[in-house]
């Protein structure tokens, strides 16, 4: 989900991201489980009812159910439909499809969150490329996200990761800080010129997650009030993890039990 956040930046100490990282762990966690189960023949609402149970099942809530009355506790996007995809028992996956899966919960207080788009069985090579160039733009955001860095640094990343090989960039959804809350300040464009916006001090912690579509860049919402969609009907992908800033460069939280670097998943 997108950040609205204005007010100051918070500083973690080690402590509260290793806090941080117990919520990531258990997104990652059930992130892998609903990649296995987007199969042909699944509904939406089935992978919802999978993450709220298995987010509790690790002693967590999900992050979005409620959030501003959002309804469910997973968002799924499927094909043009870019985020905030609302869960449904009529959606079933069909072989070729592409899923945006984006999840958050909260642990003790803090929070996790990150999303991916997958396959559902056989895609299209065009859907494969789509994937792989915004998986791409996300790690090279990640690697640019280094102490005395910019935030406008992680935007210009992924546009030059990703416009060269004729895609777009989303500018109506943001990145975040998160912690305490699922959104803090700052916000985190996907786009922006290298040198500008915030400084990147070690302690900040940010939710980046480029959303990049095969067509035009703009968007439109869907009557529910929640989904948005490409306002040309092409592909949409997003990916996101939570990212602390260390005085060693960025550490991604939710990767797994994997140490301190830029790769992504």
């Amino acid at each position: 989900m997108d950040g609205r956040a204005r007010e100051r930046i918070e500083l973690r100490t080690r402590d509260e991201i290793a806090r941080i990282r117990e919520a990531c762990l258990v997104v990652h966690d059930v992130l892998d489980e609903l990649a296995a189960a987007a199969v042909p023949g699944v509904t939406t609402a089935d992978l919802d009812r999978l993450a709220r149970t298995r987010a509790r099942d690790r002693g967590a809530e999900p992050a979005f159910l409620g959030y501003h009355g959002y309804p469910a506790s997973l968002c799924i996007s499927v094909n043009e439909e870019v985020v905030h995809g609302i869960p449904s028992e009529g959606r079933v996956l069909r072989e070729g499809d592409i899923v945006g899966l984006d999840f958050g919960v909260v642990l003790g207080g803090w929070f996790g969150d990150s999303a991916r788009t997958v396959p559902v069985g056989r895609v299209s090579a065009e859907a494969t490329r789509l994937l792989e160039a915004t998986r791409e733009s996300l790690r090279r955001a990640i690697a640019a996200a280094v102490p005395e860095g910019r935030v406008g640094d992680l935007g210009a990343a992924v546009q030059a990761c990703v416009e060269p090989q004729g895609y777009s960039v989303v500018r109506d959804f943001v990145g975040h800080g998160i912690g305490r809350r699922l959104h803090e300040a700052p916000q985190v464009p996907n786009f922006g010129t290298r040198g500008s916006g915030v400084v990147l001090r070690p302690g900040m912690v940010l939710a980046i997650e480029p959303m990049v579509n095969a067509g035009g860049r703009a968007v439109e919402t869907l009557e529910d009030g929640w989904t948005a969609v490409t306002a040309d009907g092409s592909l949409s992908a997003h990916f996101e993890h939570t990212v602390a800033i260390t005085e060693d460069g960025p550490e991604v939280l939710t990767l797994g039990r994997v140490g301190p670097g830029g790769g992504s998943r």
